[in-house]
């Protein structure tokens, strides 16, 4: 890495604008061409496969619209639409893999043009500042970015492949954690040993940044995990009063009870805040003797979910009530059992989902790591630069 600030040591660097290195060319419509292998690209990358190219040479393709911050490399023949540009690079002055290198970059919304859609328009690119360092300069430096790139991937597939592997380890123990042998738990519907609560309804308008701890809905499915403490959101005393919202108390499980999908419709995260929470009219709370972990790990399983699937109504928006949910069966062994139990899930909850601690960090140190290093190659010094 120390040699990255010596790659530039007595090399004078001319700087020129896109449109003097690089020609913009508008993509076509690719309805009427025939199936084929060639790629067809739009600004959110390869849509379908056609019996033709546009071009054959290695380009960048940089959006004109839609997903503006999309940047392809592409060294095979391919078909561009007119929501993406294909670019005909001077290889005389600027080696294509180094252009793509450096347009990654760059902030390309602050380009954008666009007055609802995001567009970046030709005018606007050409104006663009390139860096051009000798040819020899620049294949280096896309060796040493390819390498970088390379390795990136590897590490990053690797983390994934582990944190997968840790998923699939997780979910496998919590559902072994909670078979019981005869006698060793009791056999009791949630309806027999606690109650539903449904929450009042509210709208996301209503929701503040300040004020009552409150859990809406859709934050069920985007935020919260097995528990919370805190909230992401609020709503005013005002209205808490006003609508006569409902709240669960700590130790509650709030229980998610609509949504699209049904794979994680009934969901439950246990509210470990000292402050009761306010909940939306699409969840219920549910207040038992059980450990609240206990019984939101036991909302994960697919024990619980096989008995939930029967009672759940389906539509644009799949529903289940608290008669369905009061149905569901629960091992219930000691409070002793639901501890350990609790304790040993909390450990792997926290090597799969934690940001701070767990797997996704790592993976997202790694692509943090690659993107400075990709900057101090692309940072060129000021000094000594011919413009």
């Amino acid at each position: 890495m120390s040699d990255f600030s010596n790659l530039l040591e007595g090399v004078k660097l001319e700087w020129k604008m896109l449109g003097e290195v690089v020609n913009i060319k508008n993509g076509k419509d690719w309805k009427k061409l025939s199936p084929g292998e060639i790629p067809v690209y739009g600004s959110g990358g390869i849509m379908n496969f056609v019996n033709t190219y546009a071009y054959n040479k290695p380009t960048v393709l940089i959006p004109r619209k839609g997903s503006i911050t999309n940047i392809f490399y592409v060294e095979t023949p391919f078909w561009n639409v007119d929501t993406i540009y294909y670019t005909e690079i001077d290889t005389n002055q600027i080696i294509p893999k180094f252009f793509y290198y450096f347009m990654k970059t760059l902030d390309l919304i602050k380009l954008d043009t666009g007055s609802g859609r995001p567009s970046l328009t030709q005018a606007i690119l050409n104006l663009i500042q390139i860096p051009i360092p000798p040819l020899e300069i620049q294949k280096e430096i896309v060796r040493i970015l390819d390498s970088f790139t390379e390795l990136t991937a590897e590490l990053t597939a690797e983390l994934t492949a582990e944190l997968t592997a840790r998923k699939q380890q997780y979910s496998y123990y919590r559902e072994q954690l909670f078979c019981f042998e005869n006698g060793e738990a009791d056999m009791k519907s949630l309806n027999e040993i606690g109650e539903f609560q449904r929450g009042k309804r509210f709208v996301r308008a209503d929701l503040i940044s300040e004020g009552i701890p409150t859990i809406h809905y859709g934050e069920m499915y985007t935020h919260y995990g097995t528990w919370a403490a805190e909230t992401k959101s609020f709503v005013s005393e005002e209205l808490v009063k006003n609508k006569n919202l409902r709240i669960a108390e700590k130790g509650d499980v709030v229980i998610v009870a609509a949504g699209e999908t049904i794979e994680d419709l009934g969901k439950g995260t246990a509210w470990l805040g000292d402050e009761g929470v306010v909940i939306h009219d699409a969840c219920f709370s549910y207040r038992s003797p059980l450990h609240p972990k206990y019984v939101a790990y036991f909302t994960r399983t697919r024990q619980y979910h096989d008995q939930i699937r029967k009672h759940i109504s389906s539509g644009k928006i799949s529903a289940i009530n608290s008669k369905g949910l009061s149905k569901v069966v629960i091992p219930v062994p000691s409070k002793k059992e639901q501890e350990r139990i609790v304790s040993i899930l909390d450990k792997f909850d926290v090597l799969t989902s934690s940001i701070s601690e767990g797997l996704p960090k790592e993976i997202e140190l790694r692509q943090k790591q690659y993107e400075y290093y990709r900057g101090m190659l692309l940072t060129f010094p000021k000094e000594n630069i011919e413009v």
